[in-house]
């Protein structure tokens, strides 16, 4: 069975617009592939665990080829079991509001507790990384509401999408769709780019979920 797993990294509820864009995909991906499991991650839910002091020991020492022990040791068990609730999905939908020209620091944590060596990456010394995420495809819904392409400096700058994908490149996730609602809601009608984001968020859904019934057929 395909599972999409959805995560937000919005805390606004029903007043995110990242959210409802999202909630569009998910409706229609769940109409063209009623047999798919849909999984819904609200990053904050308190489930993700902190990565401080002994997370970071025990990846060292995973880096060194030794087994993490003691408090290394439950705080890598932890962020195992936050990334493989993400490698359980063959699909992604992010709901990712830009926050001070990048992302919320709750999607940043995400990055950092499940990108671990042998889990989301593998590393050479002669050739680098290698994304062990391969085959996957994710839809990333990005909003701002005051940044915006063609717009001056002084309305911030886009740190938001690029690492973003950037992430998931790197992760070996190299069939990504954006969603993208931008308006400058001090001055602009927002409602024609809120239905454009709306309408290519349930196509796109109805895309991965005809997908989702072609895999399992």
């Amino acid at each position: 069975m395909t599972t999409l797993l959805h995560l937000s990294a919005s805390p606004r509820g029903e007043a995110s617009h990242s959210l409802a864009i999202a909630q569009g995909f998910v409706e229609s991906f769940e109409q063209a592939a009623p047999e798919a499991s849909i999984d819904h991650w609200n990053l904050w839910d308190g489930s993700l665990p902190a990565f401080g002091p002994d997370g970071a020991g025990a990846k060292m020492r995973v880096f060194a080829g030794d087994e993490p022990e003691g408090a290394e040791e439950i705080a890598w068990h932890r962020a195992r079991l936050a990334f493989e609730r993400f490698a359980a999905a063959d699909l992604y939908l992010f709901s990712l509001p830009m926050w001070n020209s990048g992302v919320p620091y709750i999607a940043k944590q995400f990055i950092d507790v499940v990108s671990q060596p042998g889990w989301v990456f593998d590393f050479d010394g002669e050739t680098g990384y290698s994304g062990l995420l391969e085959g996957k495809r994710a839809a990333v819904v990005y909003t701002s509401a005051v940044y915006g392409e063609g717009r001056p400096p002084a309305f911030g700058a886009d740190f938001q999408q690029p690492f973003f994908e950037g992430w998931l490149r790197w992760a070996g996730i190299d069939e990504i769709d954006s969603i993208e609602f931008r308006p400058n809601l001090a001055i602009a009608d927002a409602e024609p780019g809120r239905l454009a984001a709306h309408a290519e968020a349930r196509r796109l859904g109805a895309e991965f979920g005809r997908d989702a019934r072609s895999a399992a057929a």
